[in-house]
């Protein structure tokens, strides 16, 4: 199947869909993100999302382009364009194009962008035969440096465990 992904206002098959490799969300991790279960047409707490995500962006100083009930519209949107029943939702927003530098300030405006797809977590298998737990040495970052509120697009700790 190729989902259309939403991008910054337009729908663009999944083949074409780009940012720009000057993205500070590409080249820093600076933006944010909500990932976003749906069941039988029903999106699970999207307003309670949409409002964690403002959350996220006002505490790094992003300023979301578009309001949240256009935001919500353009969620709704997405999955309808993938003609989806049940999936994830991944919405995300971006710093936006930029000099390189860590400076914000050369964005001139945050990109939008939402993919939604089908999605499945676990074998059937793990469920019937159940799953081994092991720990990890690496240790998430101190919430002094970074706040664990903030669902920022650095996942990298949590890859790395």
């Amino acid at each position: 199947m190729n989902l259309k992904i939403y991008i910054d206002g337009t729908f663009y098959e999944q083949s074409v869909a780009k940012i720009s490799v000057f993205d500070h969300g590409l080249l820093y991790g600076d933006g944010v993100f909500e990932g976003i279960r749906f069941y039988q047409d029903r999106v699970f707490r999207l307003e309670e999302h949409i409002d964690r995500l403002w959350d996220s962006a006002k505490a790094i100083s992003l300023d979301i382009p578009m309001s949240r009930t256009a935001l919500i519209e353009a969620t709704l949107e997405t999955i309808r364009q993938n003609d989806l029943h049940d999936g994830y939702i991944r919405l995300l927003v971006t710093r936006g194009p930029g000099s390189l530098g860590l400076s914000p300030d050369s964005c001139r405006r945050p990109s939008i962008i939402i993919i939604a797809a089908t999605i499945a977590l676990y074998p059937d298998s793990l469920y019937e035969k159940g799953l081994t737990l092991a720990t990890c040495s690496v240790r998430r970052i101190p919430p002094g440096a970074l706040s664990p509120r903030i669902k920022s697009l650095n996942y990298l700790n949590n890859i790395l465990a």
